[in-house]
């Protein structure tokens, strides 16, 4: 599959009082194992599902939910207004669950799943749980909440947000995880892993900068089908990283959030930096203040 800006890339939609906002399936990406969904639900609106062979993670942007399933029912999940209002509260399940989702209040929210062989237990993740991280330095420091880390009971899954400051970068140096790799000893040196990015921006008539590239080791590089493609990143588009490196900056003036979700050949977070830009890092002298970011005065 060939992939550029315009493919790479979906707008939101507008669905009305209740809908999907936003997705993609693997088919549709030319990947394997990644669903993404960003929905909004009224105000006592419901949406229902079932996972299937899969196993599933409901990120809340804002609002409260309730779910009810047949692994369990979970009240007032959420409580922040946005995205840029707090920590998140997050809902994974197990593979053949069927749900329903309620808004209690007016709501958005992420949902994704990905096929799976394995059971593991249905479980609520608080605000109180996530890990907050600051990471890099100077105009690349940036905030990770880890709400599906990397030795979280799951299968696939890994789900964090990060934000990124007025004028920032993240995502950089520009990192990649597209082939699996070891060390003899077994150590993972980087995960082939499928990727999308959910932005969301404030004030939200901002917008971020995005650029997913290709070197020789990527196998669509190698298969004749390289990409360099410069992305504008809006409020509410979804991004597909496929394969390669794919840094972010940030419009002066504006806070750019996305919640990244990956899957694929380990839960893992283990990447390669471009080697020609990796050298930054030795250079930072300190973090932006900015971060951590929870609440963003609005003009």
């Amino acid at each position: 599959m060939r992939y550029d800006a315009s493919t790479l890339r979906r707008p939101p939609c507008d669905p009305g009082r209740s809908g999907a906002l936003v997705g993609v399936t693997p088919g549709e990406a030319g990947w394997d194992l990644l669903h993404f969904e960003a929905r909004r639900l009224a105000a006592g609106d419901a949406w229902s599902h079932a996972t299937g062979e899969h196993e599933l993670a409901l990120v809340v942007f804002g609002g409260t939910l309730s779910v009810d399933s047949d692994r369990g029912h979970w009240s007032a999940v959420g409580g922040r207004a946005d995205v840029f209002d707090g920590l998140p509260h997050a809902l994974y399940l197990p593979r053949r669950t069927a749900f329903v989702v309620t808004a209690t209040s007016g709501s958005t929210f992420a949902v994704a799943w990905a096929p799976t062989d394995r059971d593991h237990d249905a479980r609520v993740v608080t605000p109180a749980a996530v890990e907050v991280e600051v990471r890099g330095g100077d105009n690349a420091t940036r905030q990770v909440n880890h709400i599906l880390p990397p030795g979280f009971p799951c299968h696939r899954l890994v789900v964090v947000e990060v934000y990124t400051p007025s004028g920032g970068w993240s995502s950089y140096p520009p990192h990649k995880h597209d082939v699996h790799r070891e060390r003899p000893d077994g150590v993972l040196l980087e995960a082939d892993l499928e990727e999308v990015y959910y932005y969301r921006i404030s004030p939200p008539e901002g917008f971020a900068l995005q650029r997913i590239y290709t070197d020789e080791a990527s196998p669509l590089h190698r298969a004749g089908h390289p990409i360099d493609a410069p992305l504008v990143a809006h409020d509410g588009d979804l991004v597909l990283v496929p394969e390669g490196y794919h840094p972010v900056a940030s419009a002066p003036g504006y806070t750019t959030y996305y919640l990244n979700v990956l899957a694929g050949s380990a839960r893992s977070l283990a990447n390669a930096e471009d080697p020609a830009l990796a050298w930054v890092k030795e250079r930072y002298t300190t973090t932006n203040p900015a971060v951590p970011v929870y609440a963003v005065a609005r003009p």
